[in-house]
């Protein structure tokens, strides 16, 4: 590799002022590169903890000047808080939502579920949708490589169409918002590695009103139901009665910082989204994540709040690490990926044209999975690739056929996408002004801007071209039909590395949404929903089953909801 170095290494400074204005400067991130070895008890040598996990703080109770009382209160309230909040507030419960934001942000938009009203009615004009719930479930296990409770795949799979109907229901009521299916699974029949499941449902506003969110419309739902809402407040920890049951939580007022008590007598949610932005905890936990990250100015701001207070409590935590990343970020040629770089949203990374390593060499079948194609790119020299395609990508696109969030053309059943092909040469454009995105009339000129070997990219790009010419990977068995030609002047290419978007590990929960200790035993009083709760994800994230994160987190965040306002569990 040629004049490449790593700028500010281990500076920080513009990730750390990212994730502090995404937080709102409420909450922080557990910087710095502390050692990760647990204390080990000197008789037994068993780990008695991770570093990062520390003890739960202890709060004089001349500090708490404020005592609420409520039936259940809801920490977090984005993907998994607001379900559980709506829930909780229609079963008729006294809800409080707390969140450390002051307003709601945007939850997640793209909700994966089985046999939604929706679906099911698409499927006499596309039997393709239609999905059998075994297989789908032991996709799920697959992935994650057994790392899984298969009773919570299998709620999943079997609540998750109920809540997508309940949850259009509320959003359409008033005519603002239309729920999409996102009807596709791609090009059938032509040796897809990895299937592709129509899972997707993301909801369109019909207004122009900017006021008007997804978001707003179920907080308004909730306070309609009787939820109450406090901003700027954050998670101090949970608390105990004698028995171990939950029994509310200490907040902290983001204001003034005076610590609050909450009672809760029927149940406390905990929502607070994983840990995305605590340097620490993915260092600890899934290492190879930050050396793949390059921070945007998108994603989460979550610090393992929740996790960290549910384990105060005796919860355990999954096995191993595992998050949702994306190949949507980018950076100049002169920089390689990592947790302190900072750089450009790169949308169009995920569409699987010719990916190459810095030695201009290619590494692996570039179509499938977000991660397994950076799980790939952290086997290579700094953990960091280049994405290569020529100016005939609007025709290429089409024919590679992509699935899921990163399809840009409407869906077969006419949903529209994310985001629409049209936008992407300005996006191009303003990449290539910033010194990102490379663009030449050869190859040669070409892999000399982005700092590769030129001889080897030629040759690199020269064996590509011949595979496509006839219709057969020889090197990584890249289906057919997504094997494009590049051999349409001008070229482009950027380096690139992981949009970093959320931690997906979390405290194993039940089926009634309890934490669970080492015996197996649930946490009485506590629930965990979202990225807080672990026992679903392993090692990699399911893609090709769009939303399934997102379908997931709202699925139990409702049937928390519901179950701590009634006490069935």
């Amino acid at each position: 590799m040629s004049n490449v170095s790593r700028r500010n290494f281990f500076k920080g400074a513009g990730a750390a002022a990212l994730v502090a204005a995404a937080a709102g400067s409420l909450s922080g991130c557990g910087n710095g590169y502390e050692s990760n070895e647990p204390v080990k008890n000197d008789t037994t040598q068993r780990p008695s903890g991770p570093s990062w996990l520390g003890e739960a703080p202890q709060i004089d109770e001349t500090e708490i000047t404020e005592t609420l009382d409520y039936e259940v209160v809801v920490v977090g309230l984005r993907t998994g808080g607001l379900p559980a909040l709506m829930s909780a507030a229609e079963n008729g419960a006294r809800v409080l939502g707390i969140e450390q934001m002051s307003k709601i942000a945007e939850p997640r938009e793209d909700l994966g579920a089985v046999n939604s009203r929706y679906q099911l009615e698409s499927f006499s004009e596309f039997p393709q949708f239609e999905i059998d719930k075994m297989e789908i479930m032991e996709d799920i296990v697959r992935y994650a490589n057994g790392f899984v409770n298969y009773d919570l795949i299998k709620l999943w799979v079997d609540e998750s169409g109920d809540m997508i109907n309940w949850l259009s229901d509320i959003i359409e009521r008033d005519g603002k918002f239309k729920m999409w299916f996102e009807g596709s699974v791609g090009t059938e029949g032509q040796g897809a590695r990895d299937k592709a499941w129509a899972t997707g449902h993301s909801p369109q506003k019909l207004v122009d009103d900017k006021e008007i969110t997804f978001g707003g419309t179920m907080r308004d739902y909730a306070i309609e139901n009787g939820a109450e809402i406090r901003y700027d407040t954050m998670l101090v920890k949970c608390e105990q009665d004698e028995s171990g049951r939950v029994t509310g939580v200490i907040c902290r007022d983001g204001n003034d910082l005076h610590y609050i008590r909450v009672n809760a007598s029927k149940g406390v949610i905990l929502a607070t989204g994983g840990y995305v932005a605590n340097t620490e905890m993915v260092e600890a936990r899934q290492a190879w994540n930050n050396r793949l990250k390059i921070n945007i100015p998108v994603g989460g701001s979550c610090t393992g709040d929740g996790i960290k207070a549910a384990m105060w409590c005796g919860a355990t935590i999954d096995p191993l690490g595992c998050a949702v990343t994306f190949n949507r970020a980018c950076c100049k040629p002169d920089e390689v990926a990592g947790s302190d770089l900072v750089g450009k949203w790169f949308w169009f990374g995920e569409q699987p044209f010719l990916k190459v390593n810095l030695q201009g060499k290619r590494f692996c079948n570039e179509s499938g999975p977000y991660d397994y194609m950076l799980h790939s790119a952290f086997m290579q020299p700094y953990h960091t690739y280049v994405d290569i395609w020529d100016s005939d990508y609007v025709t290429q696109v089409k024919q590679i056929n992509e699935v899921g969030c990163c399809r840009l053309y409407p869906f077969d059943n006419g949903a529209p996408s994310n985001m629409d092909i049209s936008a992407m040469q300005s996006k191009f454009d303003q990449l290539e002004e910033a010194g990102y995105v490379q663009k030449a009339d050869t190859m040669e000129e070409l892999a000399a801007k982005l700092n590769l070997p030129v001889e080897a990219t030629v040759a690199t790009w020269e064996r590509y071209n011949k595979f496509a010419e006839q219709g057969k990977d020889e090197d990584y068995n890249k289906e057919p039909y997504r094997l494009t030609s590049l051999t349409h002047p001008p070229y482009y290419g950027v380096r690139t590395g992981a949009w970093f978007l959320a931690t997906i590990d979390g405290c194993p929960i039940n089926t009634d949404m309890h934490p669970v200790n080492e015996a197996g035993e649930q946490i009485d009083g506590l629930y965990l929903v979202g990225n807080d709760s672990g026992g679903f994800f392993s090692v990699s994230y399911p893609n090709l089953m769009t939303g399934l994160a997102a379908g997931r987190t709202m699925t139990f965040g409702r049937r928390a909801g519901m179950l701590a306002a009634t006490g069935q569990a």
